[in-house]
Order: structure tokens, then sequence, then C-alpha cells
């Protein structure tokens, strides 16, 4: 195991991820919930950023700036709750998590 992982691993034990054992849908939007510091329903750019940070992903900030507007439809510069669907592919894609349908 790599320090990259290593590290992913000590954040992911407190929010989503157990080592390499996938979680599933539920779990992550449950996840992407507790960034929601205002408690509006919605994922502001920074509220995405400190949640794509505790992955231990690089470029936080740029990468929470291009999920929100990529799938954030509804309102410009937020992921509004009935959206956390779209970042599924985001987060398996960029942030490299596991999640099962």
């Amino acid at each position: 195991m790599g320090v990259t992982r290593a590290v992913q691993n000590a954040y992911f034990n407190n929010y989503i991820i157990d080592g390499d054992k996938p979680r599933s849908f539920e779990e992550f939007k449950r996840w992407l919930k507790r960034f929601d510091t205002n408690k509006d329903g919605k994922l502001s750019v920074e509220e995405l950023e400190h949640a794509i940070r505790t992955t231990g992903s690089w470029f936080p900030k740029r990468k929470a700036k291009n999920a929100i507007s990529l799938y954030g439809k509804k309102e410009k510069g937020y992921i509004h709750e009935d959206e956390i669907i779209n970042l599924v592919d985001f987060a398996l894609n960029q942030l490299g998590l596991n999640i099962a349908n």
C-alpha cells in the first residue's frame, strides 16, 4: 500500500470507504450531506471542495467547480440534494470511490 492509499484509507474510515469494500449510494448520499454545513439542502463549491479534500484527492477546488458545473442543473453554483445521484460517476471516475448501486 502506497502513501496515497494509506492517506485515503485514513480519511475513508471516518467517512465512506473501509479499504476497498464498496458501499451503497445511500451511504454516499449521507456522507455528502455531512458537508452541507448550512443545512440548506444543497452543496456549494466550498462544501463539495471540503468533501473532496477528505478523500485525499488532488485539486479539490477545481474538481468541485467542475462537478458542480457538470451536474448542478437546478441552480448555478450548487448541487441540490436530488442531484447527488449525478455525482456517482464523478466519485467513481474522479475520486476513485467504490460505490455499489
